[in-house]
């Protein structure tokens, strides 16, 4: 049985954890028109812990027809079932037939969602977004981790077919996905395996920067300690990095990690509406407002910084990006755009 094999009844453990459970503000339960997440345990040994992930195919069966798994990850919201509808109408848009495509909506949970059980790993709060280990359930467990753990599951042997890995994640998901795509080891591993890796990044309130210069009137540069301490701090920056991001000596370096990001393959999207800098769900911390004030200034700040940090450290880069046109910071209006759809899945 290949690693994580187990999928438990959703059905059976919803009805067991209603009575016990409160309703959550966030990560609702499915609507009447979604099937409830499947709930697969990931990891192997005593590292096994349960997640629920809302998926078009049975995970529990293997499948020779799939060659290509997007994974959509969810706002701050953990609103996994919205996202879901959301994908499967992007893939249904992109023409992409439902019979090779693998949908998957990993949905982070915390301890006092309707869908949680002490077997998952659960978090506090958003600290799911930032790359931090889970508090309760199953604890120790990054965030990033489930990703590994995620494509692990897909290439140990149950999508025989599978050649393609498309990492998408907005908003929340996108500062999750960006940092993920900067950080992890599995890519190459991934690549290794005859599997080709994509990211897509879509309007995330921040971006993990590689040394201590920021975006300024007169190009890039060391930012005021004194008026913004820690602003190079994780997650805006590699200090006090999580140990997750750290190599095996237990050090890190913005240089290495930028050569091996320049290599990855990454596309950046932002609607070109989403140009509010007092959006409800904006970082305002000190060390955001340094990237820009909006979302669409963070953006195109962070595409400039890539091309200031490749004639720093003489290695290029070229990490395609695009505006949706007249669109805010809406998921389903990002992802129902037909650029969006030409630019992630272009027709062959």
């Amino acid at each position: 049985m290949a690693v994580g094999a187990k999928i438990w009844n959703t059905a059976l453990l919803a009805a067991a954890m209603s009575s016990a459970l409160s309703p959550a503000a966030h990560a609702k339960k499915a609507s009447d028109e979604a099937a409830p997440p499947q709930v697969v345990t990931l990891g192997a040994g005593a590292q096994q812990y349960a997640f629920a992930i809302y998926a078009n195919n049975a995970l529990a069966q293997d499948n020779s027809s799939i060659t290509r798994a997007v994974i959509l990850e969810h706002g701050v919201k953990r609103d996994g079932d919205h996202y879901f509808e959301t994908g499967l109408a992007f893939l249904r848009k992109a023409r992409l037939d439902p019979a090779q495509t693998l949908l998957l909506t990993p949905n982070f949970l915390t301890e006092g969602d309707a869908l949680s059980d002490n077997k998952m790993a659960l978090w506090r709060g958003d600290n799911w977004m930032q790359g931090q280990d889970s508090t309760h359930g199953k604890t120790g467990i990054s965030s990033f981790r489930v990703f590994d753990d995620i494509a692990t599951y897909l290439s140990s042997g149950r999508f025989p077919a599978l050649k393609e890995i498309v990492f998408i994640g907005h908003s929340a998901g996108g500062q999750l996905m960006q940092r993920y795509a900067v950080l992890n080891n599995s890519d190459e591993k991934l690549k290794q395996a005859g599997i080709k890796v994509r990211y897509v990044i879509s309007s995330p309130s921040s971006y993990l920067y590689f040394d201590n210069n920021r975006p300024g009137d007169n190009g890039f540069a060391p930012a005021g300690g004194i008026l913004c301490p820690g602003y190079d701090n994780y997650r805006y920056g590699l200090g006090e990095m999580i140990p997750y991001g750290l190599g095996a000596d237990g050090k890190i370096s913005g240089e290495q990690l930028f050569k091996r990001y320049a290599a990855r393959d990454v596309t950046y999207m932002v609607g070109s509406k989403d140009n509010n800098p007092n959006h409800r769900f904006l970082d305002k911390a000190c060390g955001a407002r340094l990237q820009g004030a909006t979302r669409v200034e963070r953006h195109d700040n962070y595409l400039r910084y890539e091309q200031f940090l490749a004639q720093k450290w003489k290695t290029p880069v070229h990490h395609p990006d695009f505006e949706v046109p007249g669109v805010g910071h809406e998921a389903a209006g990002l992802f129902g755009a037909d650029i969006t759809v030409e630019k992630i899945f272009p027709a062959k």
